[in-house]
């Protein structure tokens, strides 16, 4: 079983990446073009041995294959979602050469930040990588915003209904953060994902942004006899309001 960290020269400063594939040529391809663009590398090529980097090396990121021995890539991003390791909230950009929909679909429920298809560009890839650690370390001011009984804590990434504090994926806290800082709004699916994924509809289009609202509702609007937070606009998309 191999694990390995390769950086090319001492210049190499930038957030540490893991690349977890069992495939060889994959994993050096990712290193090369990541290490190009100044990430330090370190390397999985089973499950259990990538949970123990995640443990050990606290990456910023992790490209994560979901065909993998030991412990699938699937199984994996649950156990790192469940916090098991410490580190729930680290980003996951997943890659795999299953065209299949339920694939995708099951990524995104366990709170997956990006998704790309094998044969992919390297270029592709470093770009999203760059693009996802933009969105999980943004320069936060601590400020704490609301409408109606939700609060949403930036710097800390936490979310409370009535004071109560709500568990979210991050992808999940990314879209109540940026509907809460542009209130009675109306956004469509097609904005949504330009502004909270910075994607096209590469990675299963507009369903992504309509499941990420369902389980928003399910786990914001617990109380059925006050108005929905979460509105639909028929015809154009969603909107954050203020129930009154």
């Amino acid at each position: 079983m191999r694990e390995s960290a390769t950086q090319r020269g001492a210049a190499l400063d930038g957030p540490v990446v893991l690349v977890v594939d069992d495939d060889e040529a994959v994993r050096t391809v990712v290193r090369w073009q990541l290490e190009h663009d100044g990430f330090r590398i370190v390397e999985a090529d089973d499950g259990p041995s990538a949970l123990r980097r995640i443990r050990d090396d606290h990456p910023a990121l992790v490209v994560l294959d979901l065909s993998l021995p030991g412990l699938g890539g699937l199984d994996l991003l649950r156990e790192v979602r469940r916090g098991g390791n410490g580190r729930s909230d680290t980003p996951v950009i997943v890659l795999s050469g299953r065209h299949g929909e339920n694939e995708r679909i099951a990524g995104l429920d366990l709170g997956a930040d990006d998704y790309l298809v094998k044969p992919f560009s390297p270029g592709e890839l470093a770009a999203r990588v760059r693009s996802v650690l933009r969105r999980a370390s943004p320069e936060l001011s601590g400020e704490v915003v609301g409408i109606g009984p939700l609060r949403v804590e930036t710097a800390g990434r936490r979310v409370t209904v009535d004071g109560v504090e709500v568990e979210l994926t991050p992808k999940e806290f990314d879209l109540v953060a940026f509907l809460v800082t542009h209130p009675r709004q109306v956004f469509t699916r097609s904005q949504l994902l330009d502004r909270v994924w910075n994607s096209s509809s590469e990675w299963l289009g507009e369903a992504t942004v309509t499941e990420h609202v369902h389980r928003l509702r399910l786990k914001l609007e617990q109380d059925p006899a006050r108005p929905r937070l979460l509105l639909t606009v028929r015809g154009v998309g969603y909107q954050l309001s203020d129930p009154g």
